[in-house]
């Protein structure tokens, strides 16, 4: 559970310090997969920082996946939104409202009722139809994006953010059915590769949204998916429980961290491209 916050915490952070970046690159192409203004915002220390803290966070949420249920570390991920306000409270000197800091504490509240009720992992191996199945889903995600950059903007934040979300909700599954690193047999598993594309692809459309669109409703996506899809394949295909007796506690908890973080998604609104950084952003 310490491994599941803690990866909170980094993506908390690299999420502030990432969209400040992108938003300080230069406008691309309008296109929800534009790998040039990945390597602009490239360019930026604080995307760099970013990305270090990324991957701190990614892994702390390999081993937080090896030994919790999928759908205690996706309700982490979501809790890292928490992270997120209160860091943009002090890089960017935003005021948090009363409504913004109770949501912190749903979040909180909500991710102790997940630690008191999570069981160990699921015991199942997942079955090569779900390998591949993962496989599938990480190409569709580019597709979605190339589909997105052809949207009006807060559609296309939207469907970026759902996109950016199935991606990263395809890296949690897909860790989880990696069951060596021994080569060459890691080489043959088709979940290595829906690993590397998910999460490629989902930087790429994160990185879009940030840009070009409300981070708010790209957010509100993002957590969608990539709690509630990955929470339900770890529970019906690899066995993913909760301590006995305890089922309704951690239903609870997720629907009550999952619902905090959505509260907080508009506090992922940063200043647009121009603005200073220490001013305060316009709230909507």
């Amino acid at each position: 559970m310490i491994c599941a916050l803690g990866s909170a915490v980094c993506f908390g952070t690299a999420s502030v310090l990432q969209a400040m970046a992108a938003r300080a690159a230069e406008p691309g192409s309008g296109s929800g997969v534009d790998a040039a203004l990945l390597l602009r915002a490239l360019r930026q220390w604080r995307y760099l920082v970013g990305l270090a803290l990324d991957g701190l966070g990614f892994l702390l949420q390999i081993v937080a996946l090896r030994s919790l249920p999928i759908y205690v570390v996706g309700a982490a991920l979501a809790a890292s939104l928490a992270v997120t306000a209160v860091v943009s409270s002090r890089l960017l000197h935003v005021r948090l409202s009363r409504t913004e800091w109770a949501a912190v504490v749903v979040v909180c509240v909500g991710m102790a009722m997940l630690g008191l009720a999570a069981g160990p992992e699921g015991d199942r191996a997942g079955s090569m139809a779900l390998r591949w199945s993962m496989l599938g889903a990480a190409l569709g995600v580019l597709v979605l994006g190339a589909v997105a950059g052809k949207l009006p903007d807060r559609p296309r934040a939207l469907v970026l953010g759902l996109g950016a979300g199935i991606g990263f909700g395809v890296v949690e599954v897909s860790v989880r059915l990696i069951d060596t690193l021994a080569l060459p047999e890691l080489l043959t598993n088709v979940a290595l590769y829906a690993l590397l594309v998910g999460g490629g692809a989902a930087f790429l459309l994160l990185t879009s949204a940030l840009q070009r669109g409300s981070v708010t409703t790209a957010t509100a996506g993002l957590v969608i998916t990539e709690t509630i899809g990955p929470s339900v394949v770890g529970v019906v295909w690899l066995g993913d429980r909760t301590r006995e007796g305890l089922a309704w506690l951690a239903i609870t908890g997720f629907v009550v961290a999952v619902a905090g973080a959505l509260a907080l998604a508009r506090f992922g609104e940063l200043p647009a491209q121009g603005e200073q950084a220490g001013e305060p952003a316009a709230r909507e």
